[in-house]
């Protein structure tokens, strides 16, 4: 390190950051792990992340602590997404750069190296996820056979729109509202004219990928450990989402009702109970494809996914919904460290997978649709609802840090 120049060090923490940004880290860590290495890096550096922008104000260390920046740079980024893989291999870089195993130079050859770019076959995979994972929240919320079969179509159709979307980036903002439109069309006609279907909630499992849950817990978490900015920046693009969402839905049904499409109430037998166990296998799957986890890890996201699904759906029985969630999260956060004690690895492979299923993002939706509907009641009711779960969510996860404290950043 002591042969590298001040600029390229910084540099390389412009980079890091500007990465690991990309691939989906809060705030908090993100903050923290740009103070880390800049540290180890011999480097000064105050930082400020919010969801579209990243402010760095550097100083050479052994300079005194109310020293002027010498260095300011502010970056502009998009929110990031999950990609546990490229976090992984951006973590190990980092290491191997600030362990002088490999130089900077070469670190910024390795950062070089990653590739953002999908396959054809991964984009198809990641497509068919979406119906996987809609058919299997189908399943869970315990609907019939053709909900489930009809959730897993349509969910297949959000995905090929989510996959044109990200070649096609002005397509992109109106991804939720024009997926919430076709969502809620398809599931009308196919009530209408092919089987009898419990309509909100085929539309609710087509939907799950593009709900916002994870982002409204991370706002919270944000808010909590008072990174004010980023969490008020993230909880209002998360609203935007869900108003989309929402908005989407309401056109569709206004088309329907000019079209006289009238759906048919007819219930159907739900689903065996052990098919939800079979759907829960499936959708962890999905959301490891989703998450772009690499193979190697696909086995430890899956299992991370189903056992915080298992401690929220037990605890649940035991206590009260709300105190299940935050068994859930509790465990989670405090696993999720371990695992990082033992392989020095990010905690977000068993973090982020490992709340998936808990996060609030589906009432949230309806709170919203029932307030545009003008049941007023009823949607202030589920937003009471999903202030509770959000709060014993991020509750839990904090405990959960408190218990098993982490020595890492991510």
């Amino acid at each position: 390190m002591s042969t590298a120049s001040a600029t390229a060090r910084m540099q390389f923490v412009v980079e890091i950051a500007r990465r690991l940004h990309q691939y989906g880290t809060s705030a908090p860590r993100l903050e923290a792990a740009i103070d880390s290495v800049s540290a180890r890096l011999d480097l000064n550096c105050h930082s400020l992340s919010t969801p579209t922008s990243i402010l760095f104000s550097f100083t050479q260390r052994g300079k005194a602590a109310n020293a002027l920046a010498e260095v300011t740079q502010v970056i502009r980024v998009s929110p990031g997404q999950d990609d546990l893989r490229n976090l992984s291999e951006v973590n190990e870089i980092a290491d191997r750069v600030i362990d002088g195993v490999v130089d900077i130079d070469e670190g910024f050859r390795l950062l070089g190296q990653i590739n953002d770019r999908l396959s054809g076959l991964r984009r198809t995979l990641e497509a068919a996820s979406y119906g996987i994972a809609a058919a299997a929240v189908a399943a869970i919320l315990n609907t019939s056979w053709a909900d489930v079969v009809a959730a897993g179509t349509i969910g297949t159709v959000v995905g090929v729109l989510a996959a044109i979307c990200e070649l096609r980036p002005r397509l992109r903002l109106s991804l939720e509202a024009i997926s919430a439109l076709l969502a809620t069309v398809i599931a009308t006609l196919i009530c209408v004219y092919v089987v009898p279907l419990t309509l909100k909630s085929v539309i609710l499992a087509s939907l799950i990928v593009l709900l916002p849950g994870l982002t409204l817990t991370t706002a919270v978490r944000e808010l909590s450990t008072q990174h004010l900015v980023s969490g008020v920046a993230r909880l209002a693009g998360a609203v935007a989402t869900l108003i989309k969402l929402a908005f989407g839905t309401i056109v569709a049904n206004q088309l329907c009702k000019l079209l006289h499409l009238a759906p048919v109430v007819l219930p159907l037998p739900p689903i065996p109970g052990w098919a939800q166990w079979v759907a829960l296998v499936f959708g962890c799957f999905s959301f490891a494809v989703l998450f772009r986890s690499a193979r190697r890890d696909i086995p430890l996201v899956m299992a991370a996914a189903a056992l915080g699904y298992l401690i929220t759906y037990y605890g649940s029985r035991q206590f009260s919904p709300q105190f299940g969630v935050f068994l859930a999260g509790l465990g989670m956060g405090a696993l999720s460290n371990l695992y990082t004690r033992i392989s020095r690895r990010p905690a977000a492979l068993v973090r982020v997978p490992g709340i998936i299923l808990l996060v609030p993002g589906s009432v949230g939706f309806l709170s919203l649709s029932l307030l545009a509907e003008r049941d007023v009641f009823l949607g202030i009711n589920m937003t009471v609802s999903l202030i509770g779960i959000l709060t014993c969510l991020v509750a839990g996860l904090l405990f959960g840090d408190l218990i098993v404290p982490t020595r890492r950043i991510l």
